[in-house]
């Protein structure tokens, strides 16, 4: 066969995916229907939130410290910074959803960490007007990647290693042969044979794998740039990341990175679903009103001007997690879809995850039970 797997979408997944092939040997081919990179999908907008005390489940901190080692191993390979870290702030009520995760995996897991309460988050970080009875979660290994150049490095990488990489084409199908026996795969450009599959589509993955439809659903997001009145303090150096639980919901922010503003947004924003190919891309009055209310109540001097507003898609299964497994009937074929707008952070270790489950007898060493498909159905 011309190759060993074939790689469905090169975005932040993607891109981790081939290079991780393409380094154990193996022949590989990548085939994006966008640009490289591009901003169509989930992973444009400059930067994404790296963490390790993950409230969402303990679970995810093994996957995490395993992520964190393989982003210095692609910083080591191309000579490219894409990770960053000043620290990450998880907070909210004490009961709430995101101290109390928060709190619980850092404490399973022995990560260090401080606990503070919204008033010394304050006097800490001045960019941030906390209430003062909230709880914090402080973590100095927090921070973020800058997810556009760590897509660039990874199909650098994969290409260095002898990927096959093709972008602006577009998969029309595939089709898996009887008894496990590989693959063939149609695009608006070629026909192209495999032994093996792997679809991380992205927005797009229930196109490409129809019983993921109604599991896989993609959500508009809206990210928005405000110039802060007092830019000294949201520099990386005075500014960490955040996760922020508060009445009006669970938001999410930076400091200013590349874009000369103070970036954030609201997690499923305003709730619009809709299939990939209808996502409305536009940014309106109510998106900008919605992030600045909430600006302007927690972070009072980063209200300046607008300097940015853009759209990206969240991926959501119902509970959340992530998918990475084998089809159920097609074993020769391997589904990701981790999104649920919390998936950038792992692109470096599901890649491995990724090769590991198309390579060899299909198993992994890393701890992904809890991500299987069967969850689902």
């Amino acid at each position: 066969m011309a190759f060993d797997v074939i790689v469905v979408g090169i975005g932040g997944m993607g891109s981790a995916t081939a290079w991780q092939l393409a380094r154990r040997g193996q022949r590989v081919l990548g085939l994006e229907r966008f640009d490289i990179p591009h901003t169509m999908g989930s992973s444009h907008g400059v930067t994404r939130i790296i963490r390790l005390p993950y409230y969402e489940d303990p679970a995810y901190v093994p996957l995490l410290r395993r992520a964190y080692a393989l982003w210095r191993e692609l910083e080591a390979a191309t000579g490219d910074r894409v990770l960053v870290t000043h620290g990450s702030i998880d907070a909210g009520p004490e009961d709430g959803e995101i101290f109390h995760g928060a709190l619980a995996s850092a404490q399973l897991h022995g990560l260090e960490h401080t606990v503070l309460t919204g008033a010394e988050v304050n006097d800490r970080y001045p960019g941030y007007r906390l209430p003062s009875r909230h709880r914090a979660i402080f973590q100095p290994q927090g921070g973020y990647l800058l997810s556009e150049r760590a897509i660039v490095a990874h199909v650098r990488a994969a290409q260095a290693a002898g990927a096959e990489i093709h972008a602006r084409e577009q998969v029309l199908g595939w089709e898996a042969r009887p008894g496990g026996e590989g693959v063939v795969v149609t695009t608006d450009r070629g026909r192209y044979e495999a032994g093996r599959l792997i679809l991380t589509a992205g927005a797009w993955m229930a196109d490409l794998a129809p019983l993921l439809a109604g599991v896989a659903v993609p959500e508009r997001q809206v990210l928005a740039w405000l110039q802060p009145q007092a830019p000294a303090l949201f520099t990386p150096e005075r500014f960490p990341v955040f996760n922020l639980e508060v009445g009006e919901g669970r938001y999410y922010g930076f400091p200013v990175v590349e874009v000369p503003g103070f970036k954030f947004g609201r997690y499923h924003h305003r709730a619009e679903h809709m299939p990939a190919e209808a996502m409305r891309r536009e940014v309106d009055a109510a998106d900008e009103a919605l992030l600045r209310a909430f600006a302007e109540r927690y972070f009072p001097q980063g209200t300046g001007p607008t300097m940015a507003l853009r759209a990206c898609i969240f991926t959501n299964t119902p509970d959340e997690h992530f998918i990475l497994d084998h089809h159920p009937a097609h074993p020769q074929v391997v589904l990701a879809s981790p999104c649920s707008g919390h998936g950038y952070k792992f692109c470096s270790v599901v890649g491995e995850v990724l090769a590991d489950l198309a390579t060899g007898d299909g198993s992994t060493r890393h701890g992904i039970d809890f991500l299987r498909l069967a969850r689902l159905q």
